[in-house]
This record gives structure tokens, C-alpha cells and sequence, in this order.
């Protein structure tokens, strides 16, 4: 039985990757923060009691800025893969704390990939890097394109790419980057902006909301669905060398079409609703990201499905399923099982 650790365990990521190795018949160890309030809610429907038989899926309290903590994991769970998926992930967040998201997203992976240095452990490490390290390089972006940062949040992830690379050059540790464009889910946090569009369309069909507030609406990227993401992410990991990897779906949309799909979907005018919020814009942009898979498809084998429109409406029937409100009988509920054979969500489609 392999065994894995994932930072980042509790995210949307995190979530769905735990259910995919869990499938796969891995014994699977979380890394999650000490909080007063209970961030295991993505986790509900795989979780069993440690002390059952039965169990696989172990979590343990800790914290990236901790290495000797991390160290200690490393040392006693001695995994044959980590996923080092934690960060303090939100661009936006991270012009408002620098040193925090510098400390965490930088400097979290060179603490991880001291332990395996320092431990002996033979172990694979993915590290997530982002396609906001492309910053202004113009699209399509691939393994190749220069790296133009423009967030503390984007500066962070080209660190840790860099510092994935120098390990796995200068001493031979199987550390592999993704460079994983936008994706989303509905498991998505709330303060992400694809969540708060699909979100707000819920509550606005449920009479619980009138306006959404929005920034750069101009903006493009490349939105892909996480599922189909964390199985990309084990993918990169079982081949014979490490490698970087660019994940996407190679088109890309602006954030006003994807406010013009969910809203439309759901039978409402978006110009009733969409407020233009000055707080929300970045101090610098990025404006257009769209990702080149070449390599992907090639060396991986691996293809997107879900695509734009299909993604939106996943996620607004299953807001609209959370609020209460019924789904149009022009839709029906398909069990994931049927697509990914896996994943406990319901993927509600046309």
C-alpha cells in the first residue's frame, strides 16, 4: 500500500485528491492547522475514525512555517509521495499580506524539501505551482515561457518552482512542478471569484441577495474543473523521470463571460445585478492567461472533458442544490461514478 501526504489537505484541491488516492488504495496523511472552528468540511465524506480497521485516511496537526514539525511527519510517516498542495492561495489577499503569503507559499516547500533532504527518505514531491507566475508573458503559455510575476502571491510560487527545480537538479530529489491554470469546482472557496459569481446566483434566485460586487472583469483565464486537475497531478508523478508540466484546457474566457454564462443559465440579466467594486482590483493585472498542454497531452496522455460552459453550470446547480431550489427538469442529477468513478459529488448536467 503506497502511502501519500498532502498539504493543503482540507482545500478543493486537497479534498479531491484525497478521494482519488484513497480510490487508488493509497493510506492517505493530511497536514491541517490548529483552527477554533472545525476546516474539514471537504473532507466529510471520506473521513473515518482512526481508531476503525478500516481507515485510511490519517490527518495531522501542523503548519508549513513549522519544519521541525514537518520534518517529524516526513520521518515518521515516511510517504512515497507528497502533495504539497498548502499556500496561502488567494492573489488578491496577497498584496494585503506579502511577508505572510511569501512565508507560507515561498518558503513552505523548501522547508518540505529540506526534510526529505535531511531524512534520506526516498520520496516523490509535487510541488503546485500556478499560471499566475506567467504574470504579462503573453498567451499560450507553456514549460517554456519566462516567468513574469505580478502579485507577492505569483512572486511566492516562482520561488518554490524554482526551489523544486534546484532540489531535483542538485540533489537528485524526484520533485516535479504543475503549473496548473484555473480551476474550479464546487467545492471552490467563497472568496475565489468563480465561486462568488455561481454563488451569487443562488442567492439571487433564492430572493437572499440583489447585487454582486465584482473587480476587473476583463480579465482572461484559462478555467478548467478540479477533478479532472488533482488526477493530472498523480499522473506527474508516476512517470519514470520528473518533469514540469503545464495543466489547462488551452482556451480561455474573460471574467465577464463567465458572469454572462451563469447568470444567463439561470434566466437572469447580469447588468441587473453586477456592481463595479474599485477594492478589488489588483495594484498590478494579469490579463490574459491561456494554457499550451502540448506536453501534457503527449508525455501524459492526458486530455481536459469538462469544459467552460459545462464547468459554470456544474457549479450553479449545485449552488442552486445548496440553496434549497430545485433543479429545471431539463436537467438531470448524474452520479460522478458515472464520470470519474471516484469523486462522491454529484455532477448536476444538462
Amino acid at each position: 500500500m503506497k502511502k501519500a501526504l498532502i498539504t493543503g489537505v482540507t482545500g478543493q484541491d486537497g479534498s479531491y485528491l484525497t478521494e482519488f488516492l484513497l480510490h487508488k488504495g493509497y493510506e492517505v496523511h493530511g497536514l491541517i492547522r490548529r483552527a477554533s472552528t472545525f476546516n474539514t468540511g471537504r473532507l466529510e465524506q471520506v473521513y473515518v475514525d482512526p481508531h476503525v480497521n478500516e481507515a485510511k485516511l490519517f490527518l495531522h496537526y501542523g503548519d508549513l512555517s513549522d519544519s521541525s514539525q514537518l520534518t517529524n511527519l516526513i520521518y515518521n510517516i515516511r510517504p512515497d509521495e507528497i502533495y504539497h498542495l498548502g499556500a496561502q492561495s488567494h492573489v488578491r489577499v496577497s498584496f494585503d499580506i506579502p511577508e505572510y503569503t511569501s512565508d507560507i507559499t515561498g518558503l513552505g516547500v523548501t522547508r518540505l524539501l529540506e526534510s526529505i533532504r535531511r531524512s534520506g527518505i526516498k520520496c516523490r514531491l509535487y510541488q503546485a505551482s500556478s499560471s499566475e507566475m506567467f504574470g504579462a508573458s503573453p498567451p499560450p503559455q507553456n514549460e517554456l515561457t519566462p516567468f513574469t510575476p505580478r502579485s507577492p502571491y505569483a512572486a511566492a510560487k516562482v520561488y518554490a518552482y524554482w526551489m523544486a527545480r534546484n532540489y531535483r537538479e542538485g540533489y537528485g530529489i524526484f520533485a516535479c512542478n504543475g503549473i496548473l491554470f484555473n480551476h474550479e469546482s464546487p467545492r471552490r472557496g467563497e472568496t475565489f471569484v468563480s465561486k462568488k459569481i455561481t454563488r451569487a446566483v443562488a442567492n439571487i434566485l433564492s430572493g437572499h441577495k440583489e447585487k454582486l460586487y465584482l473587480g476587473n472583469l476583463n480579465a482572461s483565464r484559462d478555467w478548467g474543473y478540479a477533478p479532472e486537475y488533482v488526477e493530472c497531478q498523480w499522473l506527474i508523478l508516476q512517470q519514470d523521470d520528473p518533469d514540469d508540466y503545464v495543466i489547462a484546457t488551452g482556451e480561455s474566457h474573460t471574467v465577464k463571460e463567465f458572469v454572462e454564462e451563469a447568470f444567463s443559465y439561470a434566466g437572469l440579466d447580469w447588468r441587473d445585478h453586477i456592481e463595479i467594486d474599485p477594492k478589488y482590483f489588483r495594484p498590478t493585472e494579469v490579463d490574459h492567461l491561456c494554457g499550451d498542454i502540448s506536453k501534457a497531452r503527449k508525455m501524459l496522455g492526458w486530455e481536459p472533458k469538462v469544459r467552460f460552459k459545462e464547468l459554470i453550470r456544474i457549479m450553479v446547480d449545485a449552488d442552486r442544490e445548496q440553496s434549497g431550489l430545485e433543479i429545471p427538469k431539463n436537467r438531470k442529477a448524474e452520479s460522478a461514478a458515472g464520470r470519474f468513478g471516484w469523486t462522491s459529488d454529484r455532477l448536476l448536467v444538462r
